[in-house]
């Protein structure tokens, strides 16, 4: 079980018995989980909701193998993820053939995406580059080697390093010549070099190996921090330089202030992580500060319904790698956030009549969100870390 020196804190603060004797009184007295473990009984809640929805999913894939849109083949590969840490019957079938979806993909460039010329983002060549690649890697499978190391190639030529706002992040497709990045895309090419950064030792002698400049998006993150002088936003990150997707507010000396929202603000701190900053760097404190002042399952704090999957899934990878079980409420409470995420989700999943299977669907579409596909593999990959 992790504990961070916050959690014993809080912990010795709100029991009158030490940290030894809670252990104690949970593993021996009562029949509750101990702190970050579900009970049994929500255990096998969570795991027949993932086998429901991985019953489904295969009911929807493509003759070709992909997932929801075949154009954006990271819709699929969020699926392959789904299904690789499991036993589920559907696997042995369709995930080869999502797999050879996927490399189908793959461009001269090294990038696994495909383009769509004279399309706003282009073909979203790094956000699925990057998804595609990690899925791939996690297979563990090692003829993927060669496509990884050329994709990782192609992820870190993405990185923009102009003398502008946007320096240190990455965009969703650099050939379209735009001078954009934020913080979804810098998310996701993070994870996908940290995540992968092992098949690096597989690279020939002789050939440079490949890493972004860690230092330089840790600084274009914490470009979307606000800081300490915003008050409610203090903390908490927007999407990117120009785009308040949350809209804005001013400050008492005048100045607009893009509001701050849950998905990017676990986003931020997961790519704060990624990027080897301390988690007691004030950056990480203060932004765990603004998810714990603003927590809620109900919604995407700051944006309501939109993007409310999304936010679930970055929540739990989030604190997962934060190592923190409770989260300290404004209200004195403490969350067990695995517990209440479980709940939450399974009370969400629907029910097909046709396959028994279950999804998950948001009826705000924005982001996507209103293609179950994508939406389940979402929850699907949110619930695996609960347990």
């Amino acid at each position: 079980m992790k504990h961070s020196a916050l959690l014993i804190i809080l912990l010795t603060a709100v029991l009158p018995v030490t940290l030894t004797a809670v252990a104690a009184d949970i593993n021996v007295a009562s029949k509750t989980a101990p702190t970050g473990q579900l009970d049994p009984s929500l255990r096998n809640e969570v795991t027949a909701a993932i086998d429901r929805s991985l019953t489904w999913l295969a009911t929807k894939q493509r003759a070709d193998g992909a997932w929801s849109n075949n154009m954006f083949p990271a819709l699929t590969a969020l699926v392959v993820q789904s299904y690789i840490a499991t036993d589920h019957p559907a696997k042995a079938t369709a995930l080869p053939k999502a797999l050879t979806f996927l490399t189908s993909c793959v461009q001269p460039d090294g990038g696994i995406y495909k383009p769509i010329p004279g399309r706003k983002g282009g073909g979203l060549s790094n956000y699925n580059t990057a998804i595609c690649m990690t899925a791939l890697h996690a297979t563990g499978n090692r003829d993927y080697e060669r496509t990884v190391l050329n994709a990782r190639t192609f992820v870190a030529g993405a990185q923009h390093f102009g003398d502008d706002e946007y320096k240190g992040g990455f965009g969703y497709d650099k050939s379209t010549g735009r001078a954009y990045t934020d913080m979804l895309n810098t998310f996701y090419a993070t994870r996908a070099m940290r995540m992968t950064q092992s098949v690096e030792e597989t690279r020939p002698a002789g050939e440079k190996k490949v890493e972004i400049d860690w230092k330089e998006a840790a600084t274009f993150i914490s470009k979307l921090q606000n800081p300490a002088d915003t008050g409610d936003d203090a903390g908490g990150f927007f999407y990117n330089p120009t785009d308040p997707k949350a809209g804005t507010t001013t400050n008492a000396a005048g100045k607009v202030i893009f509001r701050s929202y849950g998905s990017m603000t676990y986003a931020g701190l997961l790519g704060l992580i990624y990027a080897d900053v301390s988690r007691d760097d004030p950056r990480v404190r203060s932004a765990f500060d603004w998810t714990a002042k603003h927590w809620s399952l109900k919604e995407n704090p700051g944006m309501g319904a939109e993007g409310l999957y999304f936010f679930y899934n970055v929540l739990t990878r989030s604190l997962d790698a934060y190592g923190q079980d409770l989260v300290p409420t404004s209200d004195g409470k403490l969350i067990d956030w695995r517990r209440d995420l479980a709940k939450r989700l399974v009370a969400l999943q629907e029910i097909d009549p046709d396959s028994g299977g279950g999804y998950w669907i948001n009826k705000d579409n924005r982001f996507w969100e209103r293609d179950p596909i994508l939406v389940t593999a979402y929850t699907v990959l949110a619930l695996q870390l609960t347990l």
